[in-house]
């Protein structure tokens, strides 16, 4: 931690030099409102303080933990929003580390895994999200994936896919499943393969939570079954450092979700156990502000209960919401037309901040406002589909997010 130290004793003596040394260099672009690039908040920022006093116990002093849980859709799901965001973070000193966090098997699934971490499979597994009519009682998650065949596996490996300037090592020594068999419990065991090792979980049968404790940090697990009855489904997976010191920072995210899709998840308010958030980054907006019917009221009514949760779980948890960004929606054959709703949900986020004490990072004004996802398509920063953005795109949303948080921290700093 030395060299935190010696930074921030330096950032008291010249914090403007110290400030800009922190941050992540952002490309310019003409059409954006970079300048702008703030953390605003509308009502009480005590929480955030709360948060911030723990970066200071883990920075300053080596103590602690701190927990960040990004959750969302599509954007979250594809990683690389959340994957810039952590190694920003982490960069800042090496020894905080604490691993991955959430890492659930998409891939197991066919569907999209995030850039965080690599996903293999054997055998047939079924898959269902959150977001479409599902028969599988749901986690924090938000989906799940199904198997009857004995021979199926999973193999995680806490390895980026995509490289940028700082990435981490993310090795794990503990290794924490969800999960639940049609039959009794004792007759569908899955274990753990790590290398030429295979471990026997402790299993939490209240909480159907089976957890596996190496002898030493490794980067691949690979779960199978010992026994299987039935079916047996995986609702959530988690790889962490059992260190007592570091820092977290997990991706929650299931393509189309919309706010009300994490509220159908029966067990997300036992999950949140097993992340215990800090600060809660919601990117989740942009399939709700799809819909023709947008209800900014029913929109806010939904985000209330999906925070009441997480606020009975911690009542000091810090909320920062990413307002939508800039998305087009198709009218016909290549004719696309830009999505005024996406105004609509930013004063709808505002409100919220205004009645939950939140911060708000205004994606949606930053990256130009209405009709600006043209413009980063044009500078291939997003997708034909004028709604998701390109890797490129998503980094430099990440280095702005981190930067914004980073501006808050050292002004919390100074103070």
């Amino acid at each position: 931690m030395r060299r935190v130290v010696a930074i921030l004793f330096m950032l008291m003596l010249c914090p403007m030099v110290m400030a800009q040394s922190y941050m992540r260099k952002i490309p310019n672009l003409d059409f954006a409102n970079f300048a702008d690039n703030h953390i605003q908040f509308y009502g009480d920022s005590a929480d955030f303080e709360f948060f911030y006093a723990k970066m200071d116990s883990l920075l300053i002093f080596g103590r602690g933990e701190v927990s960040i849980m990004h959750i969302g859709g599509s954007h979250v799901q594809a990683g690389v929003l959340t994957q810039i965001l952590r190694d920003d973070l982490l960069s800042l000193d090496k020894g905080i580390n604490k691993g991955l966090g959430a890492a659930f098997p998409f891939t197991a699934g066919k569907t999209n895994n995030p850039s965080g971490y690599r996903v293999s499979s054997t055998g047939e597994w079924r898959y269902c999200r959150n977001a479409v009519a599902f028969d599988k009682r749901l986690g924090l998650c938000g989906a799940a994936v199904t198997t009857f065949d004995q021979t199926a596996s999973i193999t995680l490996a806490a390895t980026e896919r995509y490289s940028c300037d700082v990435n981490q090592s993310l090795s794990f020594n503990r290794v924490i499943l969800t999960g639940y068999s049609d039959c009794d419990s004792v007759a569908s065991l899955p274990i753990a393969i790590v290398g030429s090792d295979t471990l026997f979980p402790d299993i939490d049968s209240v909480n159907e939570t089976y957890y596996y404790h190496l002898s030493r940090l490794a980067d691949t697990v690979t779960i199978a079954f010992d026994t299987l009855c039935g079916e047996f489904t995986v609702t959530g997976v988690w790889l962490d450092d059992e260190s007592p010191v570091g820092l977290t920072c997990h991706g929650v995210g299931v393509n189309g979700a919309r706010v009300v899709s994490y509220l159908c998840c029966e067990d997300f308010a036992r999950d949140l156990d097993k992340i215990n958030p800090d600060l809660v980054i919601f990117g989740i907006g942009v399939n709700d502000a799809a819909a023709d019917d947008f209800s900014p009221n029913a929109f806010m009514n939904d985000y209330a209960r999906l925070i009441g949760i997480i606020k009975q779980h911690n009542p000091h948890c810090a909320l920062l919401f990413i307002t939508n960004n800039d998305t087009f929606k198709k009218v016909k054959r290549k004719t696309y037309r830009a999505n005024a709703n996406g105004q609509v949900a930013e004063q709808a986020f505002v409100e919220m901040s205004r009645r939950h004490n939140a911060g708000v990072w205004n994606q949606f004004h930053i990256m130009g406002g209405l009709g600006s996802m043209k413009l980063w398509q044009d500078e291939k920063l997003a997708q034909a589909d004028k709604i998701h953005f390109t890797q490129k795109g998503y980094a430099i949303l990440g280095d702005l997010l981190y930067n914004a948080l980073m501006e808050k921290y050292v002004n919390h700093l100074r103070r």
